[in-house]
């Protein structure tokens, strides 16, 4: 299968088949626990609605996502099956999401009091799942309002107590070991309060592939079902295919003579004559600028830095002898390139940036299946 949208001058391709892979692979890497994919935010910039189909039919237990409106919008495209959202808003169309079997997670009375509402307007059974904070100081709610939650929620049907790991991809920074023994100490409290849940579960992609004793019932794992480790290393070494590949066609090449400053702020300068090939794409489509003179591309089997700056729409390359000419595919990152845990440490930054950033100006093309 091959979609396309938008222009072909540079484009996102999107190998599903490799996605499936990583699913069964990290399906088969954690055993008997359920395996949610996170399909939040555009599925990390790879495209939600595929994505979704193809976890769907590669086995995943569970889609996840950030917000009700990602949720609701996977139900109508057809994608059914067990959906959690887990950031809620008082403005949020709960009813909507009771209606169409959308599980929500509360972090607070206040919230859980939103859904209880919801759940009566709706006219259906009450179900949640309760997010705790076990040392994130993010969302999930905080220790101090554990007993008071799990009170509250004595003879509702609780389908999972659940907390995020802050620095899962440390292997071995002690806060993991803490907030297990955290999470431990909460499951044991909602126990003794008559709250028994049907899921428990922490293990992100990083705990997914570093620490099986944090798997538990269920696991979350996003990063790394797109082919990038969440420890910014190489993918490849957990078995795992990369799923996104930034292709884009030199649109232009040109001789210049050495000492030839290029692109804003003459940040890079030609050391000898050489030739300069110029890339259609920059910031706008989701490329950092923070890639001058770092981040590198691939043209056949060489690979050459950006030359400069990264402008808003193009930047350019120094191809020395090679003969490019346009209309040639340079890879960015992905399959047969350079990967985004390069170009994240180039610019910086971590793998999820860079799938995610990519902009909807960039056409999106998808290959393979499940």
């Amino acid at each position: 299968m091959i979609t396309a949208v938008g222009p072909a001058r540079a484009c996102a391709e999107i190998d599903l088949s490799a996605y499936a892979a990583n699913v069964r692979s990290l399906k088969a890497r954690i055993g008997g626990a359920g395996l949610m994919c996170v399909v939040k935010a555009d599925a990390y910039g790879h495209g939600a609605i595929e994505i979704a189909r193809t976890a769907r039919r590669a086995g995943a237990d569970w889609l996840g996502v950030a917000f009700v409106d990602e949720a609701i919008e996977l139900r109508d495209e057809g994608i059914d099956g067990p959906l959690l959202a887990w950031l809620l808003n008082e403005h949020d169309d709960l009813v909507a999401a009771i209606e169409n079997d959308i599980d929500l997670s509360v972090s607070s009375l206040e919230q859980l009091q939103w859904v209880r509402a919801a759940a009566e307007e709706a006219g259906m059974p009450l179900r949640v799942h309760i997010e705790l904070d076990t040392g994130l100081s993010r969302a999930g709610a905080a220790p101090e309002s554990w007993s008071a939650l799990f009170a509250a929620v004595r003879g509702i049907e609780v389908v999972s107590i659940w907390t995020h790991l802050a620095c899962a991809d440390e292997p071995g920074h002690p806060s993991i070991d803490a907030q297990k023994a955290e999470y431990e100490r909460a499951l044991a409290m909602a126990a003794e309060h008559g709250v028994v849940p049907r899921m428990r579960h922490m293990a992100n992609s990083a705990a997914a592939l570093t620490r099986s004793d944090l798997h538990y019932d269920l696991v979350r794992v996003g990063m790394a079902s797109y082919g990038v480790s969440p420890m910014n290393d190489n993918a490849e070494q957990f078995g795992l295919q990369r799923v996104m590949t930034v292709k884009a066609e030199v649109a232009l090449v040109r001789e210049v003579p050495a000492g030839t400053g290029v692109s804003y702020g003459h940040r890079y300068v030609t050391g000898q004559p050489t030739r300069l090939a110029l890339l259609p794409l920059g910031y706008a489509d989701g490329l950092p600028r923070a890639g001058a003179n770092s981040a590198e591309v691939s043209i056949g089997a060489r690979r050459f830095r950006a030359a400069g700056s990264i402008c808003m729409d193009q930047f350019v390359i120094d191809v020395e002898d090679l003969d490019v000419v346009a209309g040639d595919t340079a890879i960015v990152f992905g399959q047969d390139g350079p990967s985004a845990e390069e170009w994240a440490t180039a610019c910086g930054t971590i793998g999820y940036e860079m799938t995610t950033r990519m902009g909807s100006r960039l056409a999106r093309r998808f290959v393979g299946g499940a």
